[in-house]
């Protein structure tokens, strides 16, 4: 099966992308930035529609006054920020409760990622999404999103730690049923349909009911998206993608998200209970190019508020 679109028309036989399906997948989608990243944008205005939602990627090291000073400018241009909160880079209650006060302060931020963080030790009281969710500070939270890994993560386990991830998530579902919280699971960025439609409806053969956003990889070199699957541990896909780069002839030619999302558009066009709820873009090849590739693609609902 190809994994990629490579700007190639279909091949003789092969049926367009139901264009339909794509957009109606389309909806609602959301996008990524970091403070430095969203410094290159004039106006979100321009490429994104009004009330996106833009999560807010906290590395290691980034101030928060860079953070807080990125959602306030998000939401002064109409957007629904959604800042990261890494359980391991976060001191103590305090820390996260002067965070929280800030974003709300500032940028009257309502929605959160919660999630364990990209460092493989704790900084400081916390190591795990759950212990932020049990400080009791995001109960008052329109929204809170957690992180999915259909290809497992080796920062948890050395076998993906697949039964471990399974276990929180059950936790987070009663923690949302409790608070009346609502809740979905954002996932690490994946490049094929068919396991992606697995992980999800293997989540609900295990009693996992919460929505899912996919992780895709926006328009990108193959060099890019080798780059950042190495710092992701995107394992499996990795393989695929060492595989393509074999082929001189398409290092230079730009990937796009276009046959993954017309699959798992298909597949949901005929399953309406599919798990997968909205796309959430990881734009390694810059912001603007995945807004351009969005608006190109994703009919009426992906029109920029400001044109």
């Amino acid at each position: 099966m190809a994994l990629f679109n490579f700007r190639s028309p279909p091949a003789q036989g092969q049926p367009a992308p139901d264009r339909a399906a794509l957009e109606a997948l389309m909806q609602g989608y959301s996008i990524e930035v970091m403070p430095r990243t969203a410094e290159k944008i004039a106006d979100f205005r321009a490429i994104l529609p009004a009330g996106t939602r833009v999560y807010i990627a906290h590395i290691d090291g980034t101030p928060i006054s860079d953070m807080v000073a990125t959602a306030a400018r998000l939401r002064a241009a109409g957007m629904e920020p959604m800042p990261h909160f890494p359980a391991r880079i976060i001191a103590d209650r305090a820390e996260l409760s002067d965070w929280v006060a800030r974003y709300q302060d500032a940028a009257d931020v309502r929605q959160a990622l919660i999630l364990g963080g990209g460092v493989s030790s704790p900084k400081g009281a916390y190591d795990n999404s759950m212990q932020l969710l049990e400080t009791g500070l995001f109960d008052a939270f329109d929204r809170v999103h957690v992180a999915g890994h259909p290809e497992g993560n080796r920062d948890i386990g050395p076998d993906g730690g697949h039964a471990i991830i399974l276990d929180a998530l059950r936790q987070k579902q009663e923690f949302a049923r409790s608070t009346g919280v609502k809740m979905a699971i954002v996932t690490q960025f994946a490049f094929e349909a068919k396991p992606v439609i697995a992980w999800a409806d293997g989540l609900r053969e295990q009693g996992v009911t919460l929505p899912v956003h996919l992780g895709v990889a926006g328009p990108a070199k193959l060099q890019t998206l080798i780059k950042f699957a190495v710092a992701c541990g995107v394992g499996p896909s990795l393989r695929v993608l060492q595989k393509r780069a074999k082929d001189v002839s398409k290092l230079l030619l730009p990937f796009e998200p276009t046959e993954l999302l017309a699959d798992l558009a298909a597949h949901k066009a005929a399953t309406p209970d599919f798990a997968l709820e909205h796309v959430h873009f990881f734009p390694l090849g810059g912001i603007k190019a995945n807004a351009d590739w969005n608006i190109a693609h994703g009919g009426a609902a992906a029109r920029p508020a400001q044109p």
